[in-house]
């Protein structure tokens, strides 16, 4: 088997690295199906950070990750039934997005976006906001949006389109993939 390096295409990550990347494959998509505070940031963190240096980047929501793209930040009853409602309450919105660990009954979102703001680290709003900004394709996931009775006018209308998961792949096809 051939070393990639010796390949035209193989670029380094960086001058001292002994990893590589294929040039021209400048594409990034992140498949956010947590809800946490904190792999929601890391979410937009990798999709900002990627966009900001010319990557294209899809991101495709599916159920608790769909928590970072609904119109309504808080807990409302969004669901077609009310088991459906009582589960988008539960679930909440942005702003109702627990931390995966230490979450203090609450208060660990609270506490990291202080540490963000104090530290000069955009938070995950002002991530949500460059995202925007960036043109970052973000996608809904049909099946898990049935699951939970949800709509696309559910969602923030910079949602692009509301897919399943075989066209998803097209889309992300010759680009480097991630499930956060």
């Amino acid at each position: 088997m051939g070393d990639c390096r010796s390949a035209k295409t193989a670029v380094p990550l960086h001058p001292d690295s002994n990893s590589y990347i294929m040039a021209g494959n400048k594409k990034l998509s992140i498949i956010a199906f947590s809800g946490d505070f904190d792999k929601l940031t890391a979410v937009f963190t990798l999709g900002t950070g990627a966009a900001a240096v010319g990557y294209e980047v899809n991101i495709f929501f599916t159920f608790w990750g769909l928590d970072a793209i609904k119109q309504k930040q808080g807990r409302a009853f969004i669901g077609s039934n009310w088991l459906t409602k009582t589960f988008g309450f539960m679930m909440g919105g942005l702003a109702a997005t627990p931390t995966s660990r230490f979450n203090f009954l609450g208060a660990g979102p609270k506490i990291f976006r202080y540490l963000m703001r104090k530290n000069n680290v955009a938070t995950l709003e002002e991530l949500v906001e460059a995202a925007k900004a960036l043109g970052i394709n973000l996608y809904a996931c049909e099946m898990a949006m049935h699951v939970l009775g949800l709509k696309k006018e559910d969602f923030i209308p910079e949602v692009k389109d509301v897919l399943g998961v075989a066209t998803f792949l097209n889309i992300s096809e010759g680009g480097q993939t991630l499930f956060i």
